[in-house]
């Protein structure tokens, strides 16, 4: 794991100098900007039963859709259409550095993006002299479920763009999963299916994988492990999927 520091720092760079990153720096910032003063244009008008933060995080699904694909779906698939995977594979490096560089690259100008929207309630309770904007455990458990999910988005965008050697088909295919991963559990227990006797076991699980029901818990501060050990395993999963897929394509070539 010597050569990840340089890695990541190549990786960073490349990030930095690719359009698809600012592209989705201000389509990000300006969604959630509009989204934010909307947000307060409603409380201004009526008393509302949430908080700011606990309304701008139920929007966390947005950049998800459309930023992870654009930060990710080049970093594997346009390697391997160049044909310098094949190359950077031959140096003194693993395919585990290669996928953890670019993944850690990625994750960190995601978590990056998210850190630049505390500025809003930085602003809002500077300009309206109310504390009360600035409450801590919405903030906190918000901006936790942020980064602990973001590992899992970020290793499924990264796991699509191992799967194609097109960067716009990378991107259609993590789009696609992270619809799935975040709507695919709610839709399924609205079924008449999953509603049968004998199925319970499979409701619950399904129960454990929304998302959004993750969020509430981590805004209103209860930090579940098994929410936790789920985002971690599924991380560790879809990068040993990206790892086993570059290799079994190296072979085959």
């Amino acid at each position: 794991m010597r050569h990840l520091p340089t890695i990541l720092s190549h990786e960073i760079r490349m990030l930095l100098v690719n359009p698809a990153t600012y592209i989705a720096a201000v389509l990000f910032l300006s969604i959630m900007g509009f989204s934010f003063t909307f947000q307060i244009e409603t409380y201004t008008r009526a008393a509302q039963e949430s908080t700011p933060a606990i309304d701008f995080f139920l929007l966390f699904w947005l950049p998800v859709f459309f930023m992870v694909p654009l930060l990710t779906m080049k970093s594997i698939s346009e390697e391997r259409r160049l044909g310098t995977l094949e190359t950077l594979l031959t140096s003194p490096v693993s395919t585990l550095e290669v996928v953890l560089g670019k993944f850690g690259a990625a994750y960190l100008l995601y978590i990056s993006l998210w850190a630049c929207t505390g500025s809003y309630f930085y602003i809002l309770a500077k300009f309206s002299g109310d504390t009360r904007f600035l409450e801590s455990g919405p903030l906190i458990g918000g901006y936790l479920f942020v980064a602990t999910s973001g590992l899992l988005f970020i290793a499924i965008g990264i796991f699509a763009s191992s799967l194609a050697r097109n960067q716009a088909i990378a991107g259609i295919v993590a789009f696609a999963l992270l619809f799935l991963l975040l709507l695919g559990p709610k839709a399924a227990l609205e079924s008449e299916f999953i509603r049968r006797e004998g199925l319970e076991s499979i409701r619950n699980i399904l129960l454990q994988l929304q998302v959004f029901t993750h969020l509430d818990d981590f805004t209103l501060g209860i930090i579940d492990t098994r929410q936790v050990l789920f985002y971690l395993s599924g991380t560790t999963l879809a990068l040993l999927f990206s790892i086993l897929g570059i290799e079994a394509k190296l072979l085959a070539s």
